[in-house]
């Protein structure tokens, strides 16, 4: 059988034969130990937050860019980063957490930009070609009106 069972068992008698500060004091510096070991080993619920929204604004970016060739590059940049922070999370690496997450949203905004960039694009070449059609329909027959 492993020795920890015994040494419980002596930590135990210890505390046991203890004076009442002694016990306070023991479990003041217990508790502290806790709570320093699990300030420690996890990470924030802020960085948990940063990459749920990180998660949200892809998911987001995902539906407005679709299938349009626009912005896949980056969206698919945002899926990376936000892979990484999910790992760093599950790591309890806060620091590179966040920053992937940052990184992810910032790739998704960039890819909406670009698909609505080349949205715009489009409707404006459609326009310019409308008005081209327009003014050589109207070249065309006001020769013949005069």
């Amino acid at each position: 059988m492993p020795a920890f069972p015994n040494d419980l068992g002596n930590i135990y008698s210890r505390l046991s034969s203890a004076t009442p500060v002694q016990k306070k004091l023991a479990l003041v510096i217990g508790m502290s130990l806790l709570a320093t070991l699990t300030a420690c080993s996890s990470v924030s619920a802020l960085t948990k937050e940063r990459v749920a929204q990180s998660d949200a604004s892809f998911q987001q970016a995902q539906q407005a860019v679709g299938r349009s060739e626009a912005g896949a590059i980056e969206l698919q940049q945002a899926r990376d980063k936000l892979d990484a922070a999910k790992t760093a999370l599950a790591n309890d690496r806060q620091q590179e957490a966040e920053r992937s997450a940052a990184q992810a949203h910032l790739y998704a905004e960039l890819a909406v930009a670009k698909s609505q960039s080349a949205a715009a694009r489009k409707s404006a070449d459609e326009v310019l070609a409308s008005v081209e059609m327009l003014r050589s329909e109207a070249e065309r027959t006001s020769p013949t009106q005069r």
